[in-house]
């Protein structure tokens, strides 16, 4: 019996294959540097352009002139070659994909290291470089090799302030930063029935986190109903038995509203041992958190209350933000003191649209808290959105089951 990864790759843990992508994509950072890479393997003909895509997110809009240059060669490069596109304002180029993209059972390939979120339909989703990107672009193919599996066994329910980012953040905590390198991390048990796709991509998004190759979630009567929303139906994917090279096991009814302290993610604590830490700035989006779900959560907190301090809240596609606004949450996020941002990664990779000056202390449901990664000299905690909500609201960490 095997793994769900051993499955979709047709082989057993520690082999080495070569296997064709069934998807491949990149955003506009990774674009330009995989378009350089493929000009200097001499321009060979597109293989299966219509599997590839390119989707503008990173710096979109662009800040300076040199970025929209790129960007233009970009836009051009992938209309002449006939790929997928998607342009400023379409989305984070990982929820785009799980916009009716990415199936069960897949090989996706993606130029950003978030690219595993897509494990969420039960497809094997992982990141790789521009020159791999380029070589896929050339022959539609690339190769890897087999991961080792760890399971993240979970039971019981999720209390009703805690959130998939906590769940997240706790086996960050737990494995460490390279407790999961080249693995495969299998989500499991009893309560992933009670997880949405939401919760699942959150969980998935930040496996790399780990080192982890990919996060998987079998595709089941919740993944069948998320993608029938967008005209497709599947068969599911019943988990065999097999073994895991480790089994980490996570109560959830016992779970309490976590952050990550700067600078590393796997440096969790609860939110209550940092109550009342001032913060400058929250920032509630990306491939994280920053699906209609979030949004809703974070306004539905908000209610008629406004915020303490600087809230940015960039939806993750085109797609969130007009439900958004078609819900009237939207309103009441502007209407509580939010700005809002263009659909795609804004602040998250320290570009533009929110970066944090020198001394300030941010509160962000992203997935990274590196040095100087969302500015320099800055400091930022990562947190669940009821955690940023709270927060918002109050001016300083705040822990949920205090506030709510």
């Amino acid at each position: 019996m095997a793994t769900l990864s051993e499955r979709i790759l047709n082989a057993p843990a520690g082999t080495c294959i070569d296997a064709q992508a069934d998807r491949a994509f990149c955003h506009d950072g990774t674009g330009v540097l995989t378009k350089v890479a493929w000009e200097e393997m001499g321009s060979p003909p597109i293989k299966q352009p219509f599997r590839i895509s390119i989707i503008f997110d990173h710096i979109a809009p662009a800040n300076t002139s040199l970025t929209a240059q790129l960007q233009h060669e970009l836009r051009e490069f992938a209309r002449a070659h006939t790929m997928h596109f998607s342009d400023i304002g379409g989305g984070v180029c990982h929820q785009v994909m799980s916009e009716g993209s990415a199936l069960p059972g897949e090989l996706i390939i993606g130029a950003d290291s978030h690219s595993c979120t897509l494990g969420a339909f039960g497809a094997f989703a992982t990141g790789v470089g521009a020159t791999e990107m380029a070589a896929i672009w050339a022959t539609g193919g690339t190769w890897l090799m087999v991961p080792e599996t760890i399971a993240i066994t979970m039971s019981g329910s999720l209390p009703s302030h805690v959130e998939a980012k906590d769940i997240a953040l706790a086996y960050c905590g737990r494995l460490g930063m390279d407790g999961a390198t080249y693995r495969a991390i299998e989500f499991i048990g009893d309560a992933m029935p009670k997880l949405d796709m939401a919760d699942r991509l959150t969980l998935c998004n930040m496996a790399v986190e780990t080192g982890a190759k990919t996060g998987l979630c079998y595709a089941d009567e919740v993944t069948g109903s998320y993608l029938a929303n967008y005209g497709t139906h599947i068969p599911v994917q019943e988990p065999e038995p097999c073994t895991y090279e480790k089994e980490i096991h996570l109560s959830l009814d016992e779970m309490v509203p976590l952050v990550a302290v700067p600078d590393r993610v796997d440096t969790v604590s609860p939110v209550s041992e940092y109550m009342g830490t001032p913060i400058d700035q929250v920032f509630v989006g990306t491939c994280t958190n920053g699906r209609y779900k979030d949004l809703e959560r974070f306004a539905s907190i908000l209610s008629d209350d406004m915020v303490m301090v600087r809230t940015i809240i960039v939806p993750a596609s085109r797609a969130v933000l007009s439900e958004a606004v078609q819900s009237g949450v939207l309103q009441t996020l502007i209407e509580a003191g939010c700005s809002i941002g263009v659909p795609g990664c804004g602040p998250c990779l320290g570009a533009h649209m929110g970066v944090l000056g020198p001394g300030e202390i941010g509160l962000s449901t992203a997935n990274r808290n590196f040095k100087n990664r969302m500015g320099v000299d800055a400091r930022y905690f990562l947190s669940s959105v009821t955690t940023a909500a709270c927060s918002a609201l109050a001016g300083e960490i705040t822990d949920p089951g205090e506030f709510l």
